[in-house]
């Protein structure tokens, strides 16, 4: 079945001027003032989720294994008068980076669960070795234990609109014999009170626990850990209450 990320004309449907406002805001509020001003983000897809961090100064840059989303990511920040650099990567082998390394190196769109755990761990390592010291690495996820251990079945999202079209979209979660969830993501888009198009993508995941990737940051000397709600208006929540979480951790110096 056709993949979400083949398709990011579709993918970028929900974003608004609304939406990267509340993605800049949340981002300033969760870095919290941290001396953070150069970015990596190593999932940046179509940029969605990181280039509302230039409007906050902060110079981004990006990798990903989709083209197609790298190019239109790059069509968006040349639109905005501010291009970046992008790279072709799975973050599985971010040597294309050559040892650069940034203020903050981050995975964001619930990027990590895509791959199995033992490569949550690698991608961990890769991210750090672009870290700077006394420098911050970052990733948002789903809470997968809240998930497995309630199992839904449907996660639905709240219509939106596009040039006029009535967009709906709801998720049905299988749940797989190996311990990973296939996410079915069933598009409508309706126009005068008629289904006009219908589009279906199935996105594989591999859940990990939050314990799995704060072993390895202490493995490798990070200090205490942040984590909050994803986005931050949720609110302060027990981790057990979250549907998704944002974490950072800075490096030793």
């Amino acid at each position: 079945m056709e993949k979400l990320y083949d398709r990011a004309e579709i993918y970028d449907l929900i974003e608004s001027d609304q939406r990267t406002e509340t993605i800049r805001n949340d981002w300033k509020e969760f870095l919290g003032g941290k001396p953070i001003r150069t970015l990596l983000d190593v999932s940046i897809g179509s940029g969605g989720m990181t280039l509302p961090l230039q409007e906050l100064g902060i110079r981004v840059s990006g990798s990903d294994l989709s083209e197609a989303m790298l190019a239109r990511c790059g069509r968006k920040a040349e639109q905005k008068g501010k291009p970046m650099q992008l790279k072709c990567s799975d973050f599985r082998d971010l040597s294309c980076w050559e040892g650069r390394q940034f203020d903050c190196v981050a995975s964001t769109g619930n990027s990590l669960g895509y791959v199995e755990n033992g490569d949550v761990v690698r991608t961990l390592k890769q991210m750090d070795r672009l870290v700077k010291p006394g420098g911050y690495l970052s990733f948002d996820s789903r809470n997968w234990e809240k998930i497995l251990r309630e199992r839904p079945r449907f996660y639905l999202y709240n219509p939106f609109f596009h040039e006029g079209t009535r967009i709906n979209l709801i998720q049905v979660w299988d749940y797989e014999a190996d311990g990973s969830v296939i996410f079915n993501l069933l598009y409508t888009f309706e126009r005068e009170n008629r289904i006009v198009q219908k589009e279906q993508f199935e996105e594989h995941y591999h859940p990990f626990s939050l314990q799995l990737a704060l072993d390895q940051l202490q493995a490798m000397g990070y200090e205490a850990p942040e984590i909050r709600p994803f986005p931050c208006a949720v609110g302060e929540k027990a981790f057990e209450e979250l549907e998704w979480y944002r974490l950072i951790a800075k490096k030793p110096e």
